[in-house]
C-alpha cells in the first residue's frame, strides 16, 4: 500500500484527539472537498493497516530530543502496510523543523531487505535516483547514531485526499497497538501486542487521532473545519507513548551539549 506515495514531501501536520462519535460528521464535512484515498476506498470498512518499526540510538537520543522540544529533530522508522505486512517496505527519515515536516522515504523489497541494516552489504544493489539517495540517507543516519529497533506500532487508518488543492489530507487513526521489538522484523506478534491505554494516553473520551496535513498554505475549508468542530490542537507521539509503556526503564541522556542542528 501507498507504494505510489511521493518519496519526498514537505508539509504541516496538525493533530487532534477526538471521540469516535466525531469521525462520521468530520468525514461528511471532508467529503465536500475530498475523496477517500485509494487504499481506504478499496477497504470494506474504509480503514487500512499501518505499521511502524521505530529506531533509536542506544540511549534514546531521538526520543529525548523530542521530549526536550528541540526545534530541529528527526526520527527513523520503517513503515509497512496491512495487518500482516508484506513488501514493499519504506525506510523513512522524518525531519521536523519549527513545526514543518520534511519526509524522505525509500522503497525496499525482497527477503533480504534488512541485510544492510544488520551490517551485511549487498554488492549487487544498484540504486536509482531519489530512492537510492534517500535509502543511503537512512542508512547513514542508522550507522551514525548506532540506531536500532525499539518499538513496533500498528493502527487502522482512514484517509481522505483533497480534490481541490495541490496537497491536503485528512486522516483518522484508531485501534493503536504496540510491542517492544529489538530486531528488524515487521510482523506483529499476537499475544505480545498491547492496546494503548486510552485513559492514560488520550484525553478522556477521545481515543481517535485526527490529523490535518497540508503544504505551507492551509486551505480555507480546513480552517473552517477546525472552527466548525471547535478542534483543539494537541501533540501526540505514537513512538513516545509506546516507549513509555513497553520500555519504561529506558536511559534518558543529558541534552545540554547537543546541537539542535543535525541530520540535514
Amino acid at each position: 500500500m501507498e507504494a505510489s506515495s511521493p518519496l519526498f514531501f514537505e508539509r504541516y501536520e496538525l493533530k487532534y484527539l477526538i471521540p469516535e462519535s466525531m469521525i462520521e460528521p468530520i468525514s461528511q464535512y471532508a467529503e465536500t472537498y475530498c475523496v477517500l484515498d485509494p487504499y481506504s476506498d478499496r477497504s470494506p470498512d474504509k480503514y487500512y493497516g499501518v505499521n511502524n518499526l521505530y529506531l533509536d540510538s542506544p540511549n534514546y537520543l531521538f526520543l529525548e530530543r523530542r521530549k526536550a522540544g528541540m526545534d530541529d529533530r528527526f526520527n527513523l522508522r520503517i513503515r509497512s502496510y496491512g495487518e500482516n505486512p508484506v513488501p514493499p517496505y519504506f525506510f523513512e527519515v522524518k525531519f521536523k523543523s519549527r513545526g514543518f515536516i520534511k519526509k524522505k522515504r525509500a522503497k525496499v523489497s525482497g527477503d533480504n531487505w534488512a541485510d544492510e541494516l544488520n551490517g551485511i552489504v549487498d554488492p549487487t544493489f544498484e540504486g536509482e535516483g531519489l530512492n537510492s539517495d534517500y535509502k543511503n540517507t537512512f542508512l547513514r543516519l542508522v550507522q551514525a547514531y548506532n540506531a536500532g529497533p525499539k518499538v513496533y506500532t500498528q493502527y487502522k487508518r482512514k484517509a481522505y485526499l483533497s480534490v481541490y488543492d495541490d496537497y491536503a489530507r485528512v486522516t483518522f487513526d484508531k485501534q493503536l497497538r504496540y510491542m517492544r521489538k529489538e530486531h528488524y522484523d515487521l510482523t506483529p506478534v499476537e499475544g505480545q501486542m498491547s492496546a494503548y491505554d486510552f485513559e492514560t494516553n488520550y484525553r478522556e473520551g477521545a481515543n481517535i487521532i485526527l490529523e490535518l496535513k497540508c503544504t505551507s498554505r492551509m486551505p480555507m475549508w480546513m480552517i473552517d473545519l477546525i472552527g466548525y468542530f471547535n478542534l483543539e490542537r494537541t501533540s501526540f507521539s505514537k513512538y513516545m507513548t509506546g516507549v513509555n509503556e513497553v520500555i519504561p526503564d529506558y536511559y534518558a541522556p543529558k541534552l545540554d551539549n547537543i546541537s539542535p542542528h543535525f541530520g540535514k
